[in-house]
């Protein structure tokens, strides 16, 4: 969650020491209000959590996003876009490897988010930079296989309680966009997406007493998959909350503004 707010932070530092600057915008060009952009992309996802990997497979997955964004001023849009993001991860990998816990999961989130430019608008620059900070919802479905069969875990609450799939997160990240044409960008973002849940992974807390289990056969199966554990005994963090990063490239389209075009043209004819 720091991590976020400290990328919108130098964001909006360095838009301020530009604009400062800057002097001023060109007073033939109006301010860009109501434009509206289009984007789409895929990359990467990476999983944080109690059993990501300390080496070995990483669980990388694959990502997707499209949404749209709407311009308040020369430097702040309003941006909001669904995601989908597969994610796992295996103790194998880490440093508890007996514990023989692993997940995969293919989430869809929604997100609301600031955009803050580091160029106006109006500069059209080549290259315009920008932080982001916003709230999002994640469906969380983490599953894992067991003696052959697909298991979704969280119907059989291998921790004894019943956890909220809807769980809320803090999104935060940096990018840039290239323009190609008027119309037409390619952009590079990194996003960090904190939970504000720890059961991205199905892993929190300690292992359950066994009248906590709802199913006396798979439920235990699922929660006690290795060796040597007793109830009580550390499952996970529940002091760390489970998070996601994105790396996505995107195309970016720039919808015709017939207002920003008209009062252009009144500003061009006037001079």
């Amino acid at each position: 969650m720091k991590f976020s707010l400290y990328l919108l932070f130098f964001a909006l530092a360095g838009t301020y020491v530009v604009a400062q600057k800057s002097g001023g915008q060109n007073p033939h060009l109006m301010e860009p209000y109501g434009q509206v952009t289009l984007f789409a992309g895929g990359g990467v996802a990476y999983y944080m959590g109690d059993i990501s990997a300390s080496s070995g497979n990483l669980g990388l997955g694959p990502a997707f996003a499209l949404g749209g964004s709407y311009r308040l001023t020369e430097r702040i849009s309003a941006r909001g876009e669904f995601r989908l993001y597969k994610v796992s991860g295996d103790s194998k990998n880490t440093n508890n490897p007996e514990k023989n816990l692993s997940f995969k999961t293919v989430n869809p989130d929604l997100m609301v988010s600031l955009q803050a430019d580091l160029f106006p608008y109006s500069r059209r620059a080549l290259v315009s930079p920008y932080g982001l900070l916003g709230l999002g919802v994640t469906y969380l479905n983490p599953k894992a296989e067991w003696e052959g069969t697909v298991y979704s875990l969280p119907k059989y609450r291998t921790e004894g309680v019943k956890y909220s799939r809807l769980p809320l997160f803090i999104t935060g990240g940096l990018g840039a966009s290239v323009r190609i044409s008027r119309s037409w960008s390619a952009g590079l973002e990194l996003t960090g997406n904190f939970l504000l849940s720890d059961y991205l992974d199905d892993v929190s807390t300690v292992y359950p007493e066994f009248d906590q289990l709802i199913d006396p056969d798979i439920s235990y199966a699922l929660s006690y998959r290795g060796s040597s554990q007793q109830p009580g005994y550390i499952r996970g963090n529940p002091k760390s909350k489970d998070s996601y990063m994105m790396l996505t490239a995107k195309v970016i389209y720039s919808l015709p503004n017939p207002r920003y075009a008209k009062e252009r043209k009144i500003m061009k004819c006037a001079k």
